[in-house]
């Protein structure tokens, strides 16, 4: 019965010695440059060690709403790469404004024509 005891105790110091998984390394930021305007406009550029790359601005414009008022909104402009699972750089753009959110890129599924 002893015996049984210590190679189960042994049995579990080599599983407590194992070692760890290790955890990736975090991503470094290599570029990030972000400007806001007193008008409420910005910019903003960000790059890290992966090779992921952002682009964006924002303006504000004023746009008729249902009622025909117009209101302020912020038009976002942008792009960003990113390499997908198999290491490729797959690249989009995007608008955002009173008509949506709207992306462009190899990667993004399209509508099927009518």
């Amino acid at each position: 019965m002893k015996f049984i005891i210590l190679i189960a105790c042994a049995f579990f110091a080599v599983a407590l010695a194992a070692p760890a998984e290790t955890q990736p390394e975090p991503v470094k930021i290599l570029r990030s440059d972000i400007n806001q305007e007193t008008d409420g406009s910005y910019s903003v550029v960000i790059e890290t060690d992966d090779g992921y790359k952002r682009q964006e601005n924002g303006e504000i414009r004023e746009v008729p709403n249902e009622e025909g008022k117009l209101v302020k909104v912020i038009v976002v402009r942008g792009s960003y790469v990113y390499n997908d699972p198999n290491g490729q750089p797959q690249s989009i753009t995007y608008i955002a404004d009173e008509n949506g959110f709207q992306a462009e890129g190899p990667s993004i599924p399209k509508n099927p024509e009518p």
